[in-house]
């Protein structure tokens, strides 16, 4: 298995992990871009948002962000889905991005 983000989900790599339901992983990025960065996995392998069949699982993602949120007191945030390398994803497995607080890099 190559993918990063399966390995963390079966705790074969480390993370930083903020939360862990049945569909997903919510864990800090490892190179924020911002005070608050997770990024919002889920646990089914996925290479991207252009994937048949992502549009539910990516609504799945958007309300643990907004749970996420909500229960964190972060009253302003980001969500940022990255689509194909052209579109900044590095790694290929659907993923959400949360940032928050002060920003390091511009979206």
């Amino acid at each position: 298995m190559k993918c990063l983000f399966c390995k963390i989900i079966q705790k074969k790599e480390p993370a930083q992990i903020i939360e862990e339901k049945k569909e997903f992983i919510i864990f800090k990025d490892i190179n924020p871009s911002a005070s608050i960065h997770y990024l919002i996995v889920p646990k089914k392998h996925i290479k991207s948002i252009k994937s048949a069949g992502s549009e539910k699982v990516a609504q799945t993602l958007i309300r643990a962000a907004k749970k996420l949120a909500k229960r964190e007191k972060i009253e302003g945030y980001k969500l940022i889905f990255n689509v194909g390398k052209k579109g900044g994803q590095i790694i290929e497995h659907l993923h959400l991005h949360f940032l928050a607080g002060k920003f390091y890099t511009r979206f």
